[in-house]
């Protein structure tokens, strides 16, 4: 029987598990109750202390007959290989999915990773393309 290595179905493993480790500092000093800019601006400031190449709210834009189409502003596009989408919510909804598809969909990205400050436990949610 052939055994097969999770970590090859992975996608971008090394640099999801930085990022979460981001995500989870931010969620252990800043507790549950802030709003979604204080967690973003926070984890702007890591990730530029961690040297991370990112973009913060870049606006995706496609070409369509000469035209640019507007897709939407997620909160970092990081490494140009990551998107992230930071909420501060009870739950996370079918058109947070739906969005973030949209923003994978529209510059062929690989990876979605849609983080929700507002539970008591940290889960991001992985969105793959």
């Amino acid at each position: 029987m052939t055994q097969i290595n999770k970590d090859e179905y992975i996608i971008f493993p090394e640099l999801s598990y930085k990022l979460n480790g981001i995500f989870f500092r931010v969620h252990n000093d800043f507790g549950r109750y802030c709003k979604e800019k204080q967690y973003t601006d926070a984890i702007e400031l890591l990730l530029r202390r961690e040297r991370f190449n990112f973009k913060r709210e870049k606006k995706i834009v496609r070409n369509y007959f000469d035209s640019e189409i507007n897709y939407g502003i997620p909160d970092f596009v990081i490494e140009d290989k990551v998107i992230v989408d930071i909420k501060a919510k009870k739950f996370i909804t079918k058109d947070d999915y739906f969005q973030m598809m949209r923003y994978l969909k529209s510059n062929n990205h690989k990876l979605g990773l849609i983080v929700n400050f507002r539970n008591t436990y940290l889960k991001p949610k992985r969105i793959a393309n």
